[in-house]
C-alpha cells in the first residue's frame, strides 16, 4: 500500500502528541515501503517548524520519498480546484496534495477529511 502524509499527520508524528497517530506511524513505516509526500507538505512543515525541532524534521522529511510536482498532478489539480474550490473553499496546497495522492494512487493520510472532498481518494486510517 503506498501512503501519502498530509501536513497534519507529519506535525503531530514529529510532535509525538497523538499516540493513536504515532502507533499507526510505526505500524505503517515497518510494512510499508512506500511512504510519500510533497513539496506542499515539506513547505508547510518548514514554515511551522521550531528551532529545536530541526534536526528531527530534516531527519524525518528526508526519509520520505517526496514526489514531484509535474505537469499531471497539476492537471489534477486544477481539475478539483474547478470543481471544488467554491463549494468547499479548497486552496491550492490541498488541490496539488489529493492530486499526489489521486496521481499516484496512494492513501492520503489526513486528519482533515473535510478539505479533501474529491470521490477518487482513499484515505488511510
Amino acid at each position: 500500500m503506498s501512503v501519502l502524509l498530509d501536513t497534519d499527520i507529519v506535525i503531530e508524528i514529529l510532535r509525538l502528541r497523538d499516540q493513536g497517530i504515532l502507533t499507526a506511524w510505526t505500524a505503517l513505516a515497518v510494512t510499508s515501503p512506500n511512504i510519500f509526500l510533497t513539496p506542499v507538505t515539506a513547505a508547510e512543515v518548514w514554515a511551522g517548524v521550531r528551532p529545536r525541532e530541526h534536526r528531527a524534521a530534516e531527519q524525518f522529511l528526508s526519509s520520505l520519498t517526496c514526489v514531484s510536482v509535474d505537469y499531471e498532478i497539476g492537471h489534477i489539480a486544477g481539475d478539483c480546484l474547478r470543481q471544488f474550490s467554491k463549494s468547499h473553499n479548497l486552496k491550492i496546497g490541498d488541490a496539488l496534495i489529493a492530486a499526489a495522492a489521486i496521481r499516484h494512487k496512494a492513501a492520503l493520510w489526513t486528519r482533515n477529511r473535510k478539505h479533501y472532498p474529491m470521490p477518487q481518494l482513499t484515505f488511510f486510517a
